[in-house]
């Protein structure tokens, strides 16, 4: 095993325990908003996942989903927000 597998495998490790944190904040949040950030957290966590998983295996195929669960991270951010705009006016 080589240092850069090493490597890979304590940040797969660090974006796990950083998941299972976002994921129990986004059940006890109290507020739209920390449930609204915590949804974009777990998006850029299995993002960040799926690009390591991808370098492990060599699979260049999963960088596709990574690109689609971005765009579909965005657009439910700003959906949200604009929801939250539509409340408060």
């Amino acid at each position: 095993m080589s240092l850069f597998q090493i490597t890979l495998t304590i940040a797969m490790a660090v974006l796990s325990l950083c998941l299972l944190l976002t994921a129990i904040r986004f059940a006890i949040g109290p507020t739209l908003p920390d449930r609204i950030t915590a949804f974009d957290l777990i998006v850029a966590n299995v993002i960040g996942i799926i690009a390591i998983y991808t370098e492990f295996t060599g699979n260049e195929d999963f960088i596709d989903v990574a690109i689609i669960l971005s765009v579909f991270g965005f657009l439910g951010s700003v959906t949200f927000a604009y929801y939250i705009m539509k409340i408060n006016v």
